[in-house]
C-alpha cells in the first residue's frame, strides 16, 4: 500500500476540517471570507440551520453519508452534455468531423473521443473549454442557477448547496466562480486565490488521472488549475454578454432570481 503525500488547502489538525476522505472540499463562502479579510460564521448559521429544521446537530466526527443527511435533494445537472459535444464536433475539420461519426455509429465510441481529444480539446485547453461551456450550455446553466434560487416545501431557500462534478475545479469552478461574481463583491485576486487552491488538492490522485487523460491524447495540463483561467472566463462574459447577468439572463433565467441569489450570499 502507497501513501501519497496531500498538500491540502486546509488545516488537517483543525477540529473543523471538512473530511479525511474526501479531496478537494471546501466552504466556498468561509474559503472567499477568509481571503477578503472577513470572518465567517459559518458554525453558528449551522447551528441555527438545525434549530429551525428541528434536527440536532451532527457530531463532529465527518463520517456521515451522504445519504444519511436529512433534508437533503439531489439534483444532477451535466454542464458537458449534449450541447457541448455537438460545439466540439463543429471545431473538428470536415474529415475528422465524418470520421467521428462514422466510428461512434459503428461502436468505436473511445476512438472517436480520442480524436475529439487530440484535434480539438487539446488545442483548446482548460481556458477555451471553459469558454466553450459557457456558450454551448446555457440550458444546463440556466437550470443550475434556477436550482441555486428555488424554495424548499416549506418556503425556506435550498442552501446550504453542494456543487461537485468529477475533479470539484472545471465545472465545479466555473459555476462557483459564475457565483462570485454575481455577488459583485469579491475581488478577482481572491477568486483567483480560491481556483488554485484545488490543484494542491488533486495530487493524491494526479497518477490516477492522468492514465485516463493520456487516452484522450491530453496532457497534464488537464489537471491544473491555470490562475488566468477566472480573468479569461471573466472577459468572455463581459465581452460577449456584458457581464455574468447579462449571461444568465440571455440563457434564460429571470432577474428576480438572480436578485434572490445575491441577496442570499451577500447576506
Amino acid at each position: 500500500m502507497t501513501s501519497h503525500p496531500r498538500s491540502s488547502s486546509v488545516d488537517l489538525d483543525s477540529p473543523d476540517r471538512p473530511f479525511d476522505n474526501i479531496i478537494n472540499f471546501r466552504d466556498v463562502g468561509r474559503s472567499i471570507n477568509r481571503l477578503m479579510g472577513k470572518k465567517p460564521e459559518h458554525q453558528m448559521a449551522t447551528a441555527k440551520l438545525h434549530a429551525e429544521s428541528g434536527t440536532a446537530a451532527p457530531p463532529n466526527i465527518n463520517t456521515d453519508h451522504l445519504f444519511q443527511l436529512p433534508h437533503v435533494r439531489r439534483q444532477l445537472i451535466n454542464l458537458t452534455g449534449k450541447a457541448f459535444e455537438r460545439s466540439l464536433l463543429w471545431r473538428l475539420d470536415w474529415w475528422n468531423f465524418f470520421k467521428v461519426l462514422a466510428l461512434a455509429a459503428s461502436g468505436y465510441r473511445d476512438d472517436a473521443v480520442v480524436i475529439v481529444g487530440q484535434q480539438v480539446m487539446s488545442p483548446r485547453g482548460l481556458v477555451g473549454l471553459g469558454l466553450d461551456m459557457l456558450d454551448s450550455s446555457t440550458a444546463e446553466m440556466r437550470e443550475v442557477f434556477e436550482l441555486f434560487a428555488s424554495q424548499n416545501g416549506g418556503g425556506d431557500r435550498t442552501y446550504p448547496v453542494l456543487v461537485h462534478c468529477t475533479q470539484g475545479k472545471d465545472r465545479t469552478g466555473l459555476v462557483v466562480l459564475m457565483l462570485l461574481l454575481l455577488t459583485g463583491v469579491v475581488s478577482d485576486e481572491a477568486m483567483t486565490a480560491d481556483y488554485v487552491r484545488s490543484e494542491p488538492e488533486l495530487v493524491v490522485e494526479a497518477e490516477e488521472r492522468m492514465k485516463e487523460i493520456r487516452k484522450l491524447g491530453l496532457s497534464e495540463d488537464y489537471i491544473k488549475c491555470p490562475d488566468r483561467f477566472i480573468m479569461e472566463i471573466r472577459r468572455h462574459l463581459d465581452e460577449r454578454y456584458g457581464g455574468v447577468e447579462g449571461y444568465l439572463r440571455f440563457a434564460g433565467v429571470e432577474k428576480k432570481k438572480l436578485d434572490v441569489i445575491r441577496e442570499t450570499l451577500v447576506a
